[in-house]
């Protein structure tokens, strides 16, 4: 999930006080109803072939196991691409291509933490993604604890020629992230020399959680790195009680020149409409820790298999259900960019996005982006997974996810699957996000939640009206 902040702060902002929680209670026009309801039985035929299928996890632990983490700019991302294409080919799916995205390409490099004062101790860090390295021999100064860019401006004489420590209790993960994405530009304007951030995540273990971060361009870039929560909270306590605290760090990172990747294209051809389509899609890029299987391989893993699961069982809807594996979600949003630059002359005709980008557990529903109409039609497609569960609509006016965000700024439909609440961010962007985090059962949910909702929403006679969205085409 991406370094650039948009993503999780619309989800963040979608689940918050100002979001409406939809169940089952809209109805639109009974014609409309009953052309949803006539697919209860192709709808549970889905369902029930979803759930007795592993084949997907299967894949998906292939995945993360063979190629590992996948930063944009890396060998491993480009192994992975290639990986999914031929297996894509080799399941008979229709139109299976690759499209050219130039991507950032920022490299870790060593790096390292250490407390010097009041005594010696190695602490557990990782740089912020997109972020400059230190000077050869790397920064050593007294830290500054602080607890808000509240307190930061009240405590702004002390801060010149200081590492500055945001030791932030998460909250949320939209409000919590602002300190990772601009609190390095905002301390140095002030004149810190480097920024650590406490771990944005909810639970630790000793886990510091990577991510990116936004420098403001008129302002000197300084390094920025997160540490682990137990030593956030520590330092604070230090700080407290009047001891001096002082850090080295250590880091090599470096931006690259851009570098070229791909996005991965798939089709089930539509029978009658062929050229409106339905898009599926996850990102196949990751931060460079971990496995990259809940951010973002379960996504694009479980909508490949919404492909999959249409082949195998020999339905061809009315139109095009579309997988899109979007390149650099994490920390650049290029492949959302150039599918929609891509696919330009063809959005008029497309009627619904979505995106699994939050984690493959149970899943509730979807987060949902739409016009009261298409709201409406929704809504009874949702009815049919009542079932198993995943029925619930939360809608908010902004995309529920990163890479449709351009669609559904031109007024698509967008849906993001949604989880309801899980333990992704204890894992987010962390060296834990592995296979043995998820499970097949709750994979395979997520897999009938997103196919049942593609393929009615493919079969209507009618597709899902657009938003109107103030300087769409």
């Amino acid at each position: 999930m991406t370094c650039a902040v948009e993503s999780i702060v619309r989800r963040a902002t979608l689940l918050g006080a100002a979001a409406i929680a939809i169940t089952a209670a809209a109805t639109p026009a009974a014609a409309q109803a009953s052309a949803v309801a006539s697919h209860k039985a192709t709808a549970d035929r889905i369902i029930d072939a979803a759930l007795a299928d592993t084949t997907g996890f299967i894949r998906l632990a292939e995945l993360v196991d063979t190629h590992g983490h996948r930063l944009s700019g890396s060998a491993s991302l480009e192994t992975a691409i290639d990986w999914l294409a031929a297996k894509l080919k080799a399941d008979g799916l229709d139109n299976v291509h690759t499209e050219p995205v130039m991507v950032p390409h920022w490299v870790r490099g060593a790096e390292s933490a250490e407390l010097i004062q009041p005594r010696r101790m190695k602490l557990a860090m990782l740089g912020l993604g997109g972020s400059v390295g230190t000077p050869r021999g790397g920064i050593t100064a007294p830290v500054v604890v602080l607890g808000s860019f509240d307190e930061m401006n009240r405590r702004a004489a002390e801060l010149k020629g200081k590492i500055v420590l945001f030791d932030v209790p998460f909250t949320s993960y939209g409000e919590t992230v602002q300190y990772r994405s601009r609190g390095p530009s905002a301390v140095a304007k002030l004149g810190a020399v480097a920024m650590l951030l406490r771990a944005v995540g909810p639970f630790s273990i000793s886990s510091p959680h990577t991510g990116g971060l936004r420098y403001d361009t008129t302002v000197k870039k300084i390094p920025a790195a997160a540490i682990t929560t137990e030593v956030s909270a520590m330092l604070r306590r230090l700080q407290a009680r009047g001891l001096p605290v002082r850090v080295k760090l250590v880091m090599n990172a470096q931006m690259l020149a851009d570098a070229p990747s791909r996005n991965v294209i798939a089709e089930v051809r539509g029978r009658e409409k062929p050229d409106e389509v339905v898009v599926v899609g996850g990102h196949i890029d990751s931060w460079d820790v971990g496995q990259g299987a809940m951010d973002d391989g379960g996504g694009v893993v479980a909508a490949w298999e919404v492909l999959r699961l249409m082949k195998r069982l020999g339905i061809t809807p009315r139109r095009t259900i579309r997988l899109v594996a979007w390149t650099n979600e994490e920390n650049g949003l290029r492949g959302g960019i150039g599918y929609a630059r891509a696919h330009a002359s063809e959005l008029g005709k497309h009627v619904l996005a979505i995106e699994s980008d939050g984690g493959v557990f149970t899943p509730a529903g979807f987060r949902i982006a739409a016009s009261d109409s298409s709201m409406a039609i929704a809504t009874e497609i949702a009815k049919l997974l009542a079932r198993i569960n995943a029925g619930t609509l939360i809608r908010g006016e902004d995309s529920p996810d990163a890479d449709i965000t351009p669609l559904v700024n031109a007024g698509i439909t967008g849906m993001g699957l949604d989880v309801g609440e899980s333990k992704y961010f204890w894992y987010h962007h962390t060296d834990g996000d592995t296979i043995d985090k998820l499970s097949s059962r709750e994979f395979t949910l997520c897999v009938a939640t997103m196919a049942v909702m593609a393929y009615v929403a493919a079969e209507l006679p009618e597709g899902m009206p657009r938003r109107v969205v103030p300087g769409a085409r």
